[in-house]
């Protein structure tokens, strides 16, 4: 299964790119590979005029067409997902994320926009035919936050809800065993007695 984490932010360094980058610490851990697509990349006048035939938009499209899980990050801005994101995914085909399962990530400068993943990307990625749009996770600035070397750092609460996203993925969208708990047990080796 493969694993494609698309960076919707129009900055770099940027704090949904360090929430893609702690999904993708995760995954490693877990021996899951992933592709990386940073919308900010590609070619700006092929996404802003629409060029869905523009090289970059094209080779785009087929990272998410071969990819069986996507993971999406976005900051939020007024209300809203990025605009490269947008335009992006108003080029993808209609069925672009057809069979595929989601989890959206989204940053924001205040718990106000958190609805933003529900109302705003959501509806977007059910569109795009996503078959599983898993609950997303959304962090404030105050939850990822700049430490003095340049370096982000995530708060507890916060890892703790990307630990339980992952999870998830791996169990839904990758069909992975779960980490916590009894390994599973064939059933011809059950023993009970009456």
């Amino acid at each position: 299964m493969s694993v494609l984490l698309i960076a919707g932010s129009p900055s770099a360094p940027s704090r949904s790119a360090v929430l893609l980058d702690a999904v993708a610490a995760r995954l490693a851990l877990r021996k899951v590979k992933v592709d990386r697509l940073a919308i900010r990349e590609l070619a700006a006048h092929a996404l802003l005029l629409g060029e869905a035939s523009h090289p970059t938009v094209q080779q785009a499209a087929e990272q998410v067409h071969r990819a069986d899980v996507i993971v999406i990050a976005t900051p939020v801005y007024k209300a809203a997902y990025s605009g490269v994101l947008k335009v992006f995914l108003d080029l993808l085909p209609q069925s672009a994320l057809k069979g595929k399962t989601v989890l959206p990530l989204a940053t924001g400068g205040s718990p106000h926009h958190m609805l933003a993943l529900d109302y705003a990307l959501r509806p977007v990625l059910q569109s795009l035919a996503a078959r599983h749009i898993l609950p997303g996770v959304y962090a404030t600035d105050g939850q990822v936050t700049l430490q003095p070397e340049g370096a982000y750092q995530l708060q507890a609460d916060l890892s703790q809800r990307l630990d339980d996203a992952v999870e998830t993925l791996a169990k839904e969208g990758l069909r992975l065993p779960a980490t916590w708990g009894f390994e599973p047990v064939a059933f011809e080796q059950v023993r009970c007695s009456v």
